[in-house]
């Protein structure tokens, strides 16, 4: 009985997931099924160890779903007061920041979950890592960013504005 109830809580889950058009924490699914926090996150990791793609962010998870949107990722350079700037010129052409990710010499690859889509993500996402260094700092402002949009043509323009703008990393 209780391995059929984690197992139809768990396909809950990821239906809840799957209709959310805005990250779901675990606080709300806990909410939601009437367990705690702590057993979401427990059936979250058993949900992604059994090949279910859920990204974690700071606003809640995302189910990763096949989609036709364009991906790619693009390698910028420019100072922490500058990351306004950059992050808005991707969002103003329509496309997701998901993540951003440095190569540390100790470290290897270290990457930190955005899914940023507006001016609004943007700006929660700066005020909320307001007095911390970006993860730029560690490798002199160089980094790359994943980055999805609904064409090719919006990924085209964002980087030619990033271009302009010369936060692309070309070495």
């Amino acid at each position: 009985m209780f391995q059929r109830r984690a197992t139809m809580r768990r396909d809950t889950i990821l239906t809840l997931l799957a209709q959310a058009t805005a990250p779901l924490s675990a606080s709300n699914l806990a909410s939601q099924l009437g367990v705690s926090r702590q057993v979401i996150v427990g059936d979250i990791a058993l949900l992604r160890a059994a090949g279910h793609t859920i990204t974690p962010t700071p606003k809640g998870y995302l189910l990763s779903q096949a989609s036709c949107q364009h991906r790619c990722q693009i390698v910028c350079q420019h100072t922490p007061e500058d990351t306004a700037i950059e992050l808005n010129i991707l969002v103003d052409h329509g496309c997701t920041v998901e993540d951003v990710t440095v190569e540390h010499p100790v470290y290897g690859q270290l990457t930190g979950q955005l899914q940023l889509q507006n001016r609004y993500d943007v700006s929660q996402f700066l005020a909320q890592s307001a007095g911390v260094p970006p993860l730029a700092v560690l490798t002199q402002g160089i980094h790359l960013h994943t980055i999805s949009a609904p064409d090719a043509d919006a990924l085209a323009r964002a980087k030619a504005e990033l271009q302009n703008a010369g936060f692309l990393y070309e070495n």
